[in-house]
């Protein structure tokens, strides 16, 4: 008896030793907590393979993230990266590409059915026919109106709204006296900020950061148009101190009934939906992204977090079971059953989700919509003209953190008055142009 506890015990610690630790780093918002709320779901399939977590906020998580793979140190075998840095991360070497992980685990391929993935979603993923990360969850824009204040005004929103409507909307709503503002617009800025909403309007207005010689493209006619129009609308019929507002802030406005419309994330229909934190659940509409005058393209942005495995990694095979695990249709229906309903799931990322009738019945209102939006959301052809990077509502080279935030301060300072757009426009090209120098893209 005490040899078979003996060999038990043995066999027990040699089982532990065998089994191989992975260390995942990811941003610390609500759907990745719930992500590693849910790792022991993950580790009864592969009981081999024990999860160590590093949570962070955004900023640090980047910080942290970039410097190890940067320096190749295999900190982390899975990481949490942004759309923009997957091309840019791919393309230095930092990242395992997945396309032949797939092709070499034949069942784990079969099971998580790479075509289910949104067709928008995965090609912003992929860098010359190679997939660099899966998506956890996904958004683009779309256009929020408040229907009681719509309908008081004897207007209505078509569900592909141009520039112009919006704004001869704003102007017959627009009644400040009351407490209530046209049309709530990100002032705030950052290339995570202002500039996303405002590259969207740039893009169907004609516009583009640069020409395919790496010409900075900001002081075109294109550009003008748009930001004039962006910095009026705002102007004239957004709320006081436009500038301090960001997504977030516009969310509080919007939920309390206090703007006529809304452009912005996708991922923002839930929370207006949501009883206990918005009182507009029954009088909100959507619609797709507006359109501008030079063309239909680009008016729908792409976002998506995603986990991807660094080329640094010794434990390749474990990273990439759990990267699909948890980013397959099994771990979405997880994740409704630990909520309690299908509406808390990670939205953006996978065509059965938006067919599920579970999904339908607590998001009906507007997954359609959502989805059309992704769909449409090409990373690859967002402008009128063509252009040498990739992006809709950022440019996907390591120097756009720092432009597309000086630019958003440039456009800052137009809308609270402290410059002209003119103004704005000549400091923004000349940073663009200097980023293209100091990058080394111009031949």
């Amino acid at each position: 008896m005490k040899r078979l506890i003996t060999l038990s015990l043995a066999l027990t610690f040699t089982a532990a030793q065998a089994a191989t630790t992975i260390t995942i780093a990811t941003v610390n918002n609500p759907d990745m907590v719930t992500m590693q709320k849910l790792t022991p779901e993950f580790t009864k399939k592969s009981p081999d393979i024990n999860v160590k977590w590093v949570v962070l906020p955004e900023n640090e998580l980047r910080q942290k993230v970039t410097l190890d793979v940067a320096s190749n140190a295999g900190g982390f075998d899975v990481a949490t990266v942004g759309a923009y840095e997957v091309p840019i991360w791919a393309k230095n070497g930092w990242l395992d590409p997945l396309t032949p992980m797939f092709a070499k685990n034949p069942e784990i391929a079969k099971s998580y059915n790479l075509d289910d993935i949104i067709p928008g979603v995965r090609k912003a993923l992929t860098v010359n026919s190679n997939l660099y990360a899966v998506p956890f969850y996904a958004e683009s824009s779309m256009t929020y109106h408040n229907k009681d204040l719509f309908k008081a005004a004897g207007i209505s929103m078509p569900q592909s709204p141009t520039w112009s409507q919006i704004q001869g909307f704003a102007a017959k709503i627009h009644n400040p006296s009351k407490g209530v503002y046209g049309i709530c617009l990100r002032g705030l800025p950052g290339w995570g900020e202002n500039m996303a909403v405002f590259s969207t309007v740039m893009n169907t207005f004609g516009g583009r950061w640069y020409d395919k010689d790496w010409n900075a493209q900001l002081d075109s006619a294109a550009w003008k148009n748009a930001m004039t129009f962006y910095v009026d609308t705002i102007k004239k019929y957004g709320p006081p101190g436009a500038t301090g507002n960001g997504f977030t802030e516009n969310l509080t406005l919007m939920s309390q009934g206090k703007c006529g419309m809304w452009v912005d994330a996708t991922v923002a229909a839930g929370f207006l939906s949501d009883p206990s934190s918005s009182k507009i659940t029954k009088s909100v509409g959507f619609a797709n992204a507006p359109v501008g005058p030079g063309t239909p393209k680009g008016n729908h942005w792409y976002w998506s977090w995603n986990l991807a495995i660094p080329k640094s990694t010794k434990k390749e095979d474990a990273a990439f079971k759990f990267i699909t695990w948890a980013t397959s249709q099994e771990y979405i229906a997880l994740v409704a059953k630990e909520k309690g309903s299908w509406a808390s799931v990670p939205p953006g990322t996978r065509t059965s989700t938006y067919n599920n009738p579970n999904y339908k019945k607590a998001a009906g209102a507007f997954s359609g919509l959502v989805l059309g939006a992704i769909n449409s959301a090409d990373v690859t052809n967002a402008t009128k003209e063509p252009v040498p990077y990739t992006g809709i509502q950022y440019v996907a080279i390591p120097q756009f953190q720092a432009l597309g935030t000086q630019v958003g301060q440039f456009l800052a300072g137009a809308i609270s008055g402290q410059t002209t757009v003119d103004q704005a426009l000549k400091q923004a090209q000349d940073a663009a142009q200097k980023a293209a120098k100091e990058g080394g893209y111009q031949k």
